[in-house]
């Protein structure tokens, strides 16, 4: 999900790149683009290069795999 953003709204610290992220995380490059794509991860692109943010890296949480729990009646 790419979203346009007033530049003075956009800090470097605050967006890091694919790849940092997927190293802060421990996981590939395209995990975080998938991530992306789903809309799971804030992104935004400058110049071909999209940015996510760092403090959505940081706090993200993988859904559990699997089937959900089924409610006991």
């Amino acid at each position: 999900m790419s979203t346009n953003f007033d530049q003075a709204a956009i800090s470097p610290p605050d967006w890091i790149s694919q790849a940092q992220a997927a190293r802060l995380r421990g996981v590939s490059r395209q995990a975080i683009s998938k991530l992306v794509r789903q809309g799971r991860l804030q992104s935004l692109v400058i110049g071909g290069h999209t940015l996510v943010s760092r403090a959505e890296v940081l706090s993200f949480r993988p859904r559990t795999p699997g089937r959900p729990k089924s409610e006991e009646r």
